[in-house]
């Protein structure tokens, strides 16, 4: 079974492991105002019309990070002629969103969010756990949102070797 595709949905009363919420195919995804890469604005709204691949990773210029960065980035154009943007979220400022892009030469959108705000309304700010220290941090997620709004599919704890081929495949289906 390929890991990269969508897990059998969990029930609306399931909760993550810090007892947050799991946002699951169906609902409705939660309305975000987050400074982007270049200092604008970038929200929810402004997708209103269009599919939306909305990912989260922890951290800029981390190889993790960096490699699925790259690989979204890389098929863009590919998103784009079926019909989705993409945006890239971490916690980290909007200056090291835009070192980022400017260091990997990245077209995509990413959208900061250091309040956490939007990292916890989507269930992805969450208890971690490294050489037994636990923290918190972001689970790597990614969602495709519909054009009204709610979530077609959600890819929880992401491995990225073939992670974003999956994910256009499942912008192609929509």
């Amino acid at each position: 079974m390929n890991e990269n595709l969508p897990k059998k949905p969990p029930k609306p009363s399931d909760r993550g492991s810090d007892g947050g919420v799991r946002l699951v195919p169906g609902d409705k995804a939660p309305d975000f105002d987050l400074l982007d890469d270049a200092g604008g604005k970038v929200t929810l709204a402004g997708f209103r019309g269009q599919l939306l691949v909305l990912y989260f990773y922890p951290k800029d210029d981390t190889s993790g990070c960096t490699k699925e960065a790259i690989d979204f980035n890389g098929l863009q154009s590919e998103f784009e002629k079926a019909g989705a943007a993409i945006l890239g979220v971490s916690a980290d400022s909007a200056a090291s969103h835009a070192r980022f892009k400017a260091r990997h030469k990245l077209e995509i959108a990413l959208g900061s969010d250091d309040s956490k705000a939007m990292l916890m309304a989507y269930g992805v700010w969450v208890e971690k756990s490294m050489y037994g220290r636990k923290y918190m941090g972001i689970e790597r997620t990614t969602l495709l949102i519909g054009k009204d709004g709610k979530i077609l599919a959600v890819w929880n704890k992401v491995k990225i070797p073939g992670h974003v081929a999956a994910v256009l495949a499942a912008v192609k289906a929509h």
